[in-house]
């Protein structure tokens, strides 16, 4: 299963700043806690990356 081995790596615990749009992986738990903030801009408003076929 390729597919799910490559869906795992590009959206599991995988996280993007609201701010600045930058890509962060993390535990949801710690997210949620608001202990995890965005590297680029500090921000603590964290999204999960959208799964959705965008095409």
């Amino acid at each position: 299963m390729p597919e799910e081995a490559a869906r795992k790596r590009l959206f599991e615990n995988m996280f993007i700043c609201m701010k600045c749009k930058a890509k962060r992986r993390a535990k949801p738990r710690k997210v949620r806690q608001g202990k995890v903030k965005c590297r680029k801009c500090g921000s603590k408003d964290l999204r999960l990356k959208s799964k959705e076929d965008r095409s």
